[in-house]
């Protein structure tokens, strides 16, 4: 019984960890439409748009992969520790 509400906690805490991928992909899209307006104002700055704006766009996704990284220590290796710590 103890097993199986360890495992539910895990499981619904690494579903909401993944609710951090929401806000990069919003922050992404944004960004990009951005540039996109920007690139189509001004041609000549392509290149200093694109580069600031994949810069900000992988600094964003970091905190993704921070989420997804959670998730996936809750799901693999956070009930064998806690599991361990009954007996």
């Amino acid at each position: 019984m103890e097993q199986a509400i360890i495992y539910a906690a895990c499981a619904i805490g690494a579903g909401i960890s993944m609710i951090a991928g929401v806000g990069p992909g919003i922050g992404e899209g944004y960004a990009v439409g951005k540039a996109c307006e920007a690139i189509g104002r001004q041609p000549e700055a392509k290149k200093d748009v694109t580069s600031t704006m994949l810069l900000g766009c992988a600094i964003a996704e970091s905190t993704g992969i921070y989420g997804l990284v959670i998730a996936l220590l809750l799901i693999f290796v956070a009930p064998g520790m806690f599991i361990g710590n009954l007996g």
